[in-house]
């Protein structure tokens, strides 16, 4: 009985079949498990080869003359970045008296905004003591700067603040003169300009004694600033624990192995587009699939065990399925000459063992002829 196969339209097949996938990632399992452990040796012994240089840590909190409570952080990070400028840098080694270049100094050391007044400074040293050494330049080199700038920033602004004072000054000297020479008269429009002279006199003064207020807020809010930019965390050497970098490097490694082993196994097999299922390869042969053997030359001695026993179980299965039939026997081989090889001696075997040795002979047609150079041995069938 034959089934009419174009009958029937077949389902189109999708794009990625998840369960092929799956199973073919399980079958290199190998790959994945090795660079999973590659990744975790990696992690750890880089902690040990490369350990991390001596780190000193210290913080200061800085004032700012723009300071609000809704500021989003712009302030602090500008004082990062001023941080890792060369006249900084060149000012701490000045204090530490090194003839390194600035430019390689700020290779070896950051800047961290935490809040909006608080800047952390990390640095690195050949020593515990140097690094500390540095980050204390460092922070004062950074406070003097900034005291300095502020400074600056205040003196400008009070100078342009009495500039504007003293024209206002030479202004309201000319009104007061202007109403000095005025003399009374009833006339209406004199009074009117003269109410005018008096109105532009009260408002030049009220200018005058404003430019003062802000000259002097300008002036004393300077020490305010100065003193709130200063040191609150002193320099400190950071203690680097071995075992936790190393079994934090290891456990990153082995993350990172583990998942570059799983998307190299799934590329592998969405490229090869091999069928792992025995539905597929049934499929594909056209034939059932009685039996599946692994690979020969596993380098595993624990599957040794298993191997023998699944090919016992084929054996014992193609017996079964051969007995009483007096037609010779064909085994098929589709790429695997050697395992083929292999199941036919098996089975002749089991067959001579049952029926005896001369109504048993294996006719080799393997490419090469592996059977019938093979030297026999005692028991074997004829080949």
């Amino acid at each position: 009985m034959t089934t009419d196969r174009t009958a029937d339209s077949p389902a189109a097949a999708p794009l990625l079949d998840l369960q092929p996938l799956v199973v073919a990632v399980r079958r290199r399992r190998r790959l994945w498990c090795s660079l999973a452990m590659l990744g975790l040796v990696a992690g750890g012994a880089l902690a040990v080869l490369l350990p991390p240089p001596p780190t000193a840590v210290t913080k200061v909190l800085v004032a700012h003359k723009e300071d609000q409570p809704n500021d989003t952080g712009t302030l602090i990070r500008t004082d990062v970045e001023l941080l890792r400028t060369t006249r900084i840098a060149e000012a701490a080694l000045k204090s530490l008296k090194s003839p390194e270049k600035p430019e390689d100094f700020m290779a070896d050391y950051r800047g961290t905004g935490l809040t909006n007044n608080l800047l952390e400074i990390t640095v690195s040293g050949d020593s515990d003591a140097q690094a500390v050494a540095r980050a204390e330049a460092l922070a004062d080199a950074f406070v003097a700067d900034h005291v300095r700038r502020m400074r600056e920033t205040a003196a400008a602004e009070s100078k342009a603040l009495l500039e504007q004072r003293e024209r206002t000054r030479d202004e309201l000297a000319e009104v007061n003169k202007a109403i000095g020479d005025r003399s009374p008269e009833s006339d209406p429009k004199a009074s009117a300009s003269l109410e005018s002279l008096f109105a532009r006199r009260a408002e030049l003064s009220s200018r005058v004694a404003d430019f003062d207020q802000r000259a002097a807020e300008a002036r004393t809010g300077t020490p305010g600033i100065v003193s709130g930019t200063q040191i609150v965390d002193a320099p400190r050497a950071v203690r680097h624990s071995l075992p936790r970098t190393a079994a934090t490097n290891a456990g990153i490694g082995l993350v990172l192995g583990l998942v570059l082993g799983l998307v190299v196994a799934a590329v592998g097999s969405l490229v090869a587009d091999r069928p792992v299922l025995r539905r597929e390869i049934a499929a594909h042969l056209g034939a059932s699939v009685v039996a599946e053997l692994p690979r020969r030359g596993s380098p595993r001695l624990w599957r040794r065990r298993r191997i023998r026993a699944a090919r016992s179980r084929l054996t014992t299965s193609l017996a079964r399925t051969v007995r009483g039939s007096e037609e010779p026997v064909s085994l098929l081989e589709l790429g695997c000459a050697r395992s083929a090889g292999v199941i036919a001696l098996d089975l002749a075997a089991a067959l001579v063992a049952r029926d005896g040795q001369e109504s048993v002979v294996v006719v080799d047609a393997l490419p090469g002829l592996p059977l019938a150079r093979r030297r026999p041995k005692p028991g074997d069938p004829t080949v």
